[in-house]
């Protein structure tokens, strides 16, 4: 992982080239229309919060992203460059990560185990290289500024909700990832933890990584997101600058209502 942030650059028009672009994406599951000819994209050092009521799509955007779901139509473009995206190894090999919202870590292992389960280092004189593993979580805990796990040989079943989200995030991007998605990274999380893990996705920024959060608390939206898309039943429906908006237009969005601005016009 680059300590180095990149910047996004321009195409030949000036327009700002998306690190990950999905253009016309549509799923469906039976009769049930989870996505409609939805565009996205995400650039890299940028952090997009995907927004929107439960049911509305997000989950089967970020799964169709990471190769969970195939899509039934529409295409998936990196770096400006169409990809083919049928399995979570297609994402992986594009430097996509997924942290999903039960962060599938192993309580009985420490981080170090963790961090390299089924990608250990072996040594051809001890086996499994322990001190070389041991060496390279601290360096990437220490490029994300993960201050508070103190022992990276404690059990992760031992340490609180914000020290095993840093973990996952650490092991989503301890092998080059270019971009990013969390699911709900704040959810069941104190004050403390949630601004812990706050910090640790504008870290993710600074290091350049194109960062995806689904989230529900619109607080933690605005506190660390550039910009905010809206999915609803299945369709993009706006997209904010996160600076430029109020917390109620976002609302009105999600809901397909209209804010007392609107109203009073």
């Amino acid at each position: 992982m680059s300590d180095v942030s990149a910047t996004p650059t321009a195409d030949d028009t000036g327009a700002v080239s998306a690190l990950l672009r999905l253009e016309g994406i549509s799923k469906s599951f039976g009769a049930v229309q989870a996505l409609e000819d939805v565009d996205f994209e995400v650039h890299a050092g940028e952090v997009v919060a995907l927004v929107g009521d439960n049911g509305a799509g997000k989950s089967t955007l970020v799964k169709t992203v990471a190769g969970i779901h195939g899509a039934d139509s529409g295409r998936i473009l990196f770096e400006d460059r169409e990809v083919s995206v049928k399995g979570p190894g297609d994402a992986v090999d594009l430097g996509i990560e997924t942290v999903y919202q039960d962060l599938a870590l192993c309580d009985n292992l420490d981080v170090v185990a963790n961090l390299f389960l089924g990608r250990e280092r072996l040594s051809a004189v001890r086996g499994m290289d322990e001190i070389a593993m041991e060496q390279r979580a601290w360096e990437v805990l220490r490029s994300l500024r993960v201050m508070t796990i103190s022992n990276v040989r404690l059990p992760v079943a031992a340490m609180s909700g914000g020290q095993r989200q840093s973990v996952a995030v650490a092991r989503a991007v301890m092998w080059d990832a270019r971009v990013v998605l969390l699911d709900e990274p704040t959810a069941a999380l104190g004050v403390a933890q949630t601004q812990e893990v706050l910090s640790l996705v504008r870290r993710l920024r600074e290091h350049g990584i194109g960062v995806v959060v689904i989230s529900h608390n619109l607080a933690d939206v605005f506190d660390v997101a550039d910009r905010i898309i809206v999915l609803r039943l299945g369709r993009r429906v706006a997209t904010f600058d996160t600076g430029q908006v109020e917390p109620d237009d976002v609302v009105a969005a999600i809901t397909g209502s209209k804010t007392e601005r609107e109203v009073d016009q």
